[in-house]
């Protein structure tokens, strides 16, 4: 018989979490009418600071292919959520700005995670949740320096 393996097992506890978190915010979601990816792309697209992002900033980003960004800011500006821009400085270079539908989405989308979570860290007691928040925040500035 083979010994346990914890990390193996903390692997699997952390994948079936995070299916479990995906599904929750897929069915808060969709009322929204976004998808999960589509609510990544916003989110990163508020983020950038002061001066909206170009698509391939967003593609590093999200660590996806340009095209699939494309795919993403096309079904995103076709609901009004956001919209193209040509930069100022450089009209070859085409930069994406939230509408005031996409901060409003993006106000929902919030809602959404928030509830997906508490459903998830219910039996959580305040301390727990702090700790927990502390360790993942310990395993996010890893070796990589983003998650």
């Amino acid at each position: 018989m083979t010994a346990p393996d914890p990390t193996g097992q903390l692997a699997e506890q952390l994948l079936r979490l995070n299916r479990r978190l995906h599904r929750a915010q897929r069915r808060l979601l969709e009322p929204v009418g976004i998808t999960p990816a589509q609510s990544r792309l916003l989110r990163a697209v508020a983020h950038c600071g002061d001066e909206p992002p170009r698509m391939a900033d967003l593609a590093e980003r999200l660590e996806v292919v340009p095209r699939a960004v494309t795919t993403l800011v096309d079904a995103l500006e076709a609901a009004g959520a956001v919209r193209r821009a040509p930069d100022p400085v450089n009209r070859r270079v085409i930069r994406i700005e939230l509408t005031d539908r996409g901060r409003s989405t993006l106000r929902a989308l919030r809602d959404a995670r928030r509830t997906a979570a508490e459903d998830i860290l219910a039996p959580l007691d305040a301390e727990q949740r702090e700790v927990l928040s502390g360790l993942l925040a310990q395993l996010m500035a890893g070796p990589n320096g983003y998650c």
